[in-house]
């Protein structure tokens, strides 16, 4: 090939190389530019678990802490078993079937007893502030004094009447969710803005229309404040009352434990009480939300 031919090859495929050059340049500059935005796309969806895992570390750092201590002998492990210890003791009662019982038993005589509580205080509630305010305004004082008794202090009292069994523990269920939710709801009604009822009256309204219309979507909020207060008291109140009178449910199962010197599974009655009482407060404000969908954020 002469030189010639080479120079005028060489002038063809020179721009041909500039073309090639300029292409890779923006072909790189794309693949920059779309990791840059995988690596954007990582670290904010790993800002946003950081944000909704901030309220756990503190329990988890105490968690990994309390594994360690009686590992590293720091505390004995008799009196104070790791987490490990303590669900393995909760696999064991799992697999034969006796953890289940003793948590179903316990959630039926809380259940019973609330709901009760509910058919009494609710309607009592709407009576008192909706039709008989004065009363309600003369009861006020003998209502608190009621409300202020604690029901473990009258489980004696219940025993008197009703002698050991499921009636006495229903009794001290029934009394701990009764005052907060009649409490609630009176204050629910009398929070009902006035001119709401006004304006529905004079819209030919009648007591059975204001009520369902007016009086109760006004006081729900307040009502499930009750609710939920009422069921998380009672709920310790029944275990209190089955480490006296039960032979079976979780307040037995801490009482067995303690009695028995078995740690690990009195500490997963404890856990358990915990969250069982967690779940139901979720449970009961979760219900809130469905219910209540035009109350404010």
């Amino acid at each position: 090939m002469s030189d010639t031919q080479t120079e005028k090859t060489g002038n063809y495929l020179f721009p041909r190389k500039k073309e090639i050059g300029w292409a890779e340049k923006v072909s790189q500059r794309a693949i920059d530019e779309a990791n840059g935005q995988k690596v954007a796309g990582i670290l904010s969806w790993l800002a946003a678990l950081n944000n909704r895992l901030l309220d756990y570390y503190v329990g988890i750092a105490l968690l990994v802490l309390w594994e360690l201590a009686p590992r590293l002998k720091w505390i004995d492990s008799q009196f104070v078993p790791a987490p490990t210890a303590i669900i393995t003791e909760g696999a064991k009662l799992a697999s034969s079937g006796e953890l289940l019982v003793h948590i179903a038993i316990s959630l039926q005589r809380t259940l019973q007893g609330l709901f009760f509580a509910l058919i009494v205080a609710i309607p009592l509630g709407f009576i008192l502030a909706g039709w008989f305010p004065r009363l309600t305004r003369f009861l006020g004082p003998l209502l608190r004094l009621l409300g202020e008794i604690n029901a473990f202090s009258l489980f004696p009292l219940f025993v008197l009447f009703f002698g050991i069994g499921e009636l006495a523990k229903f009794s001290i269920i029934f009394w701990s969710c009764l005052w907060p939710i009649l409490f609630t709801t009176i204050a629910g009604v009398r929070g009902v803005d006035p001119l709401f009822v006004k304006l529905a009256r004079s819209m030919g309204s009648g007591r059975l229309l204001l009520f369902f219309k007016v009086l109760l979507p006004g006081a729900l909020p307040s009502i499930f404040t009750g609710i939920r207060l009422g069921a998380t008291v009672a709920f310790l109140m029944l275990i209190a009352a089955e480490m006296i009178g039960a032979s079976t449910g979780l307040g037995w199962l801490i009482h067995n434990s303690n009695v028995n010197f078995i740690m690990p599974r009195l500490y997963l009655g404890a856990v358990l009480v915990a969250l069982l009482g967690m779940a139901l407060n979720y449970g009961l404000h979760w219900l809130e939300l469905r219910v209540v969908r035009w109350k404010e954020a």
